[in-house]
């Protein structure tokens, strides 16, 4: 099985070396030629969860057409490189399934206007830390959900067989809640882990930082009615506690400069909200923040 996998940061790189491990034919497409030249003097290196080191020899690429025809493409770009993907996408033939791993809900209606007949999304609640252009650090078990929109291509079913405890995979039934689910958890950890930088354990040692987190999630039921029967206070604290050692990926956007994903996350959670008539106070101002701080940045 051949399979593409666009976006050579931390989740490509992550999911590109189990995919590989598994026995498939890999190929990483990445922006840069530096990085592509670096992964094929050095290969990829992925640094796993109980110390040990998996190296692998992938192929990579700038150019995704310079590749053979492919059985999947996967796209673990942020959703802000998105946008320059998609007439790329839609160029190819309509026959080639896509998984799309972005974080948020802004992309869900723009990739289905793309005219491959197999679409499906995932979210990843793994952890993961980018740290060369060559070496990946698994950072935290957790599961990689894929939810099928389009089509039923059997392609998506293969990646359950990769039975790695390491890297668990689950199918799920309806996208959008997955999707909608993942920017809640992330729109209660990553704002204030950004505003606050602390890592996601802190959200809850810290007493006045787990008051604002509880007050956020009370804010979000409000708005959202049927919230609590899906996600709770307490799974909002497990993952907090399960993922305690990890930089949050806005706080490391934060650390390195970068454009966030606030916009596609928190809000796109603001938007739905306002549409039911709710504001969200606590949660508005942590975006306007973050907002804040990238500008004051830009102009640094």
């Amino acid at each position: 099985m051949k399979v593409a996998v666009i976006g050579a940061g931390a989740v490509g790189q992550l999911t590109a070396s189990f995919l590989a491990e598994s026995g498939m034919s890999v190929s990483l497409v990445t922006r840069k030629q530096e990085q592509v030249e670096k992964l094929t003097t050095d290969q990829l290196t992925r640094l796993n969860v109980d110390g040990t080191k998996t190296v692998q020899k992938i192929v990579s690429t700038t150019k995704l057409t310079a590749l053979p025809p492919q059985d999947l493409i996967v796209i673990a770009v942020k959703y802000v490189h998105l946008q320059n993907l998609y007439d790329q996408l839609a160029s190819l033939s309509n026959e080639i399934p896509l998984l799309f791993m972005q974080n948020g809900l802004a992309h869900f209606e723009e990739v289905l206007s793309l005219p491959q007949k197999n679409i499906a999304f995932g979210s990843v609640s793994f952890g993961t830390q980018l740290l060369n252009q060559t070496t990946v650090q698994h950072r935290g078990i957790g599961p990689c959900k894929i939810a099928i929109e389009r089509g039923e291509q059997p392609v998506f079913l293969k990646l359950l067989q990769l039975q790695n405890p390491l890297f668990p995979v689950e199918m799920v039934d309806n996208a959008e809640k997955m999707l909608f689910e993942k920017a809640i958890f992330n729109s209660l950890i990553n704002p204030l882990t950004c505003v606050l930088q602390i890592k996601n354990g802190e959200l809850v040692t810290n007493t006045r930082a787990y008051a604002l987190m509880e007050n956020i999630y009370q804010e979000l039921t409000i708005a959202f009615k049927d919230l609590e029967r899906t996600i709770s206070f307490g799974d909002v604290v497990d993952l907090c506690r399960q993922t305690a050692e990890n930089t949050s990926s806005m706080l490391a956007d934060r650390m390195q400069g970068r454009k966030s994903e606030i916009e596609t996350i928190v809000g796109a959670i603001l938007d739905k909200a306002l549409t039911n008539g709710h504001h969200l106070p606590t949660l508005r101002t942590l975006y306007l923040q973050v907002l804040a701080i990238e500008e004051s940045g830009e102009q640094s």
